[in-house]
């Protein structure tokens, strides 16, 4: 089965909830209010979801819906397909104007991601894909890195992580430790090879990861909990709160054993 026209549907959300974000972006009155302890939102995170949602469900009103910023409703567990979207992944970049968000949009079937898009609409980067068609940036198609010596290697880690100094014990690991803002945007950058890996020990919602997923996986990639276990996706508690590695399928076991 071929998912063009849900492909299609995603990439205009995308591109257009973009244009939502920039029109906020460099406006130093983005109306900022904490859903919890670091946790920022503010008017432009609202806008965008509200369009994509109406927008996609309107395209396909049978599927279910789950979004960081939309109130979660379990009918969506009945769902044989469901969108799951974070109409911007990257909110602390975002108000600080460094242009490391996106939005991150995925169509679900049976707990499987078969569409992701990502768009950074800064960049005026598009990364897309569905399943078993491959994973393309504005068109090209990308593959993930084949690097498997991890001295070699660029990881693509949390700013907030880095931060606080937990990636500090892992630096003469990889050639090189980069913080990248948004979760999705790290993953998709895996994927075009801009850099070789990504690991984070934080807990992250299906939002954060779904699209990439997909889209990593079309690279000839893999995303999955530490452990090895593949995420499903659609599940009563939208947490994954096992440490997540994105790379090529040879260094994921690399990278595992060593944050074991």
């Amino acid at each position: 089965m071929t998912y063009l026209s849900e492909l299609v549907a995603a990439k205009v959300a995308a591109r257009n909830a973009g244009k939502i974000l920039l029109k906020y972006y460099l406006d130093e009155n983005k109306n900022v209010q904490e859903k919890g302890e670091d946790n920022p939102v503010t008017d432009a995170d609202f806008e965008a979801d509200k369009y994509i949602k109406n927008f996609l469900t309107g395209e396909f009103p049978s599927d279910g819906w789950l979004s960081e910023e939309t109130v979660d409703d379990h009918i969506r567990l009945e769902k044989k397909r469901i969108w799951v979207v974070d109409p911007l992944d990257g909110t602390k970049e975002f108000i600080e104007q460094i242009p490391q968000f996106c939005v991150s949009i995925a169509l679900v079937e049976n707990q499987i991601p078969v569409v992701g898009v990502i768009f950074n609409p800064v960049t005026d980067e598009l990364f897309y894909a569905s399943k078993n068609s491959g994973a393309f940036k504005n068109q090209n198609k990308i593959l993930c890195s084949e690097e498997v010596d991890l001295k070699k290697a660029n990881i693509a880690v949390s700013r907030s992580e880095f931060k606080r100094g937990e990636w500090s014990a892992y630096q003469k690991n990889f050639s090189e430790i980069s913080p990248i803002g948004s979760i999705a945007y790290k993953i998709a950058k895996v994927a075009d090879q801009s850099v070789d890996c990504f690991a984070t020990i934080a807990p992250k919602n299906e939002w954060d990861i779904c699209a990439a997923d997909c889209i990593i996986n079309e690279a000839g990639g893999v995303l999955k909990t530490i452990d090895s276990k593949t995420i499903l996706y659609n599940q009563k508690k939208t947490l994954v709160t096992d440490p997540i590695i994105a790379s090529n399928s040879n260094m994921f076991y690399t990278i595992s054993d060593l944050l074991y």
